[in-house]
């Protein structure tokens, strides 16, 4: 009997010590806001990689940055800080060495992974920050088509499945890859940019005119009216024609990211990697396509904060695939939960947590508000700080003369168009949502 019992634990022994090492992948796009894909219920857009994933694993729909802008939050999603901790966004100084260790590569590095990075950065850190930290990283930027050059999309695609093509199975791999779409080429005429090949696609779709366009943008207070969403909202959505046109470019770069999603997955299983890589695909802010009469992102509207959040484990049993999780997750947390695969324990001032417990179908403690901020020096970008619950949005625009303050009900009022900051019925949910806001600045 006790030699049975050996065998069967050496058997044990044996099969653990086998198990294939877990890789990462994680996929940032960007400006992708959390209905922009067809398993989210998009009536147009063709995305069936992004599906797929959806479909093999846990679709977040509640997923939300905690600074709608590229350079705060990939900082975030970089170092599990918020952008009160971690202090970068543009115009600020790079970030240091003691961020730099925190990162997930250089967690990741320590831990024997090797760690690739391919498309767009978008921070900065000191000289040295990551030393060693990353070990292939290619960093291709805008414009998106240049002579004799393939689409960008396709060229981050191409170096990722490059990377993938030289690993081995005896070292574990973390790889980012990060695309610059859908993100509007700012300078172009076009805005945006899509691979030619797909040029045509979409061309007979319907395209609504944006919910809210008139009525959202005149309950606006005036700041934001003349804000820099207001002003790019002219260079893409001014006319009917215009918008019609910029929303199917912005759908068939979508598209573009999708089909070199689909590659860079079909790389993972020619090689081998299929069953052992954990897959997480999200973007780093929401995004307005004329919504409020506005384009852009920044401010506390679901528009701009909220982003699509997939998590794909390959060990996950059969009845948590194909799922959907309604709890409040955020950018924050990506850093955790890739630490947390690795069996990695996470850095004392991260301010996110791992998201594997939700995967597993676990329902531990979770939070029900998260704080918004946004701290760009930019005079048309009014600076913000709020936060967003489970039934209330507050938000303060602090630098305003005097400050304006916003509270919207989401239960009664989910297109956040009616503010009820001034209301005397609601004097006890705003003191009590300033003092929240308050408590989580300090913390």
């Amino acid at each position: 009997m006790h030699i049975l019992l050996l065998s069967f634990l050496l058997l044990v022994s044996s099969a653990i010590a086998q198990t294939p090492p877990r890789n990462l992948l994680l996929v940032v796009t960007d400006d992708q806001r959390f209905d922009q894909m067809a398993c989210a219920g998009h009536p147009v857009l063709q995305t069936p990689a992004m599906d797929a994933l959806a479909k093999r694993g846990v679709r977040f729909t509640n997923a939300f940055v905690t600074t709608a802008i590229c350079a705060a939050s990939r900082a975030s999603i970089m170092t599990g800080r918020r952008e009160g901790s971690h202090g970068y966004t543009f115009g600020k100084p790079p970030m240091g060495k003691s961020l730099g260790d925190q990162t997930y590569f250089s967690q990741l590095k320590r831990k024997g992974y090797r760690t690739g990075f391919v498309g767009k950065w978008g921070v900065r850190f000191e000289k040295d920050a990551l030393a060693g930290a990353i070990d292939y990283r290619s960093t291709p930027g805008q414009p998106y088509l240049k002579k004799d050059r393939p689409h960008l999309t396709s060229i981050v695609a191409d170096r990722a499945t490059e990377f993938v093509a030289q690993q081995s199975a005896e070292q574990p791999f973390c790889l980012t890859v990060s695309f610059h779409a859908p993100h509007a080429q700012d300078g172009h005429k076009d805005q945006y940019i899509p691979p030619p090949e797909l040029a045509s696609l979409y061309e007979d779709a319907d395209v609504d005119v944006p919910p809210n366009a008139v009525g959202g943008f005149d309950v606006l207070p005036e700041f934001l009216q003349k804000s820099m969403g207001r002003k790019r909202w002219a260079w893409r959505f001014d006319n009917r024609e215009k918008q019609i046109r910029r929303t199917k470019d912005y759908w068939r770069m979508i598209t573009g990211v999708d089909r070199a999603l689909q590659r860079i997955v079909a790389s993972l299983k020619e090689h081998g990697f299929e069953d052992n890589t954990v897959i997480v695909f999200t973007s780093d802010n929401g995004y307005f396509l004329g919504e409020r009469g506005l384009a852009g992102k920044w401010f506390i509207y679901e528009e701009s904060i909220r982003v699509p959040l997939i998590i794909v484990d390959p060990r996950a049993a059969n009845e948590r695939r194909g799922t959907t999780n309604d709890a409040m997750v955020l950018n924050t947390d990506l850093a955790p939960t890739l630490l947390d695969l690795a069996g990695v324990a996470a850095p004392a001032g991260y301010d996110g947590r791992s998201l594997m417990p939700l995967v597993a179908g676990d329902t531990p403690a979770w939070r029900s508000d998260f704080l918004y901020e946004h701290r760009f020096d930019n005079k048309d970008i009014p600076k913000s700080q709020g936060v967003r619950g489970s039934r209330w949005v507050y938000a303060r625009f602090d630098e305003q003369e005097p400050v304006y303050e916003q509270l919207f009900d989401l239960q009664t009022d989910p297109q956040q168009l009616h503010n009820l900051a001034k209301s005397e019925s609601h004097r006890k949910v705003l003191k009590d949502l300033r003092a929240r806001c308050d408590q989580l600045l300090q913390q």
